[in-house]
């Protein structure tokens, strides 16, 4: 006897659930619209204070780059607290794309169009075991491509910029790592610090952006795979 599932029929839905799951979609539309506000507001206090050190550092001739090396510690703390909001982010998002997908799609669509018959159940396990959708490194490195390149290449220009130009042009190269010393630290140690801080979050960015092509290349043409 085959005990195979039949995936030919759909389940069909009563009046009051299409209500009940409208006004689901609906709710979860709005917890994703809140959490990316809240996205947005830990990328306006990075620039925000990356405007406040550029202003410190670039003041005075006489005015020390350290501003900018202490933004950095700022920026990293508001990066992993974006990245906390943007797993949360995540899951109400992935929950609206699997409704639209597999609920509302084949509800406008004109044609046959067939995804997966047993959508309902993967959505209710997301409801009964909540989870996160990416790792803590895939958010960081997705914020990074999103916003805090930019954010983080306008710091390192400008502290490298400070260090070339400000308040006159450099003549040698002991005369720049002169600039980047901070108390007992040597300038070299400090610029070596630097690298490494360009270096780490690029690193993690390209990581993030082959991870995330590399999920997209395995789900499609099977859209019915996972949420996220």
């Amino acid at each position: 006897m085959d005990t195979a599932k039949d995936t030919t029929t759909r389940k069909n839905f009563t009046p009051a659930e299409i209500a009940a799951l409208s006004h689901l979609y609906r709710g979860e539309v709005y917890r994703s619209t809140l959490w990316r506000t809240r996205l947005d507001t830990t990328t306006n206090w990075a620039v925000v204070t990356l405007g406040i050190a550029l202003s410190i550092a670039f003041a005075s001739p006489g005015a020390s780059p350290l501003p900018l090396v202490l933004v950095g510690i700022l920026i990293v703390f508001f990066l992993m607290l974006e990245a906390r909001r943007y797993r949360y982010f995540n899951v109400w998002r992935a929950r609206c794309r699997w409704m639209e997908n597999h609920f509302f799609a084949p509800m406008l669509h004109d044609g046959d169009l067939h995804l997966e018959e047993h959508w309902q159940q993967k959505l209710a396990e997301d409801y009964w075991v909540p989870r996160y959708h990416v790792s803590l490194m895939v958010a960081i490195g997705r914020r990074i491509r999103r916003n805090y390149l930019w954010i983080l290449l306008i710091q390192s220009v400008a502290y490298g910029g400070k260090l070339l130009v400000h308040p006159f042009p450099f003549t040698d190269v002991q005369q720049i790592f002169q600039r980047a010393d901070v108390g007992p630290v040597p300038g070299e140690v400090m610029i070596g610090l630097g690298l490494l801080y360009v270096v780490t979050w690029s690193v993690i960015a390209i990581w993030s952006l082959r991870h995330d092509r590399m999920l997209t290349r395995t789900r499609k043409g099977d859209t019915g795979s996972a949420m996220g």
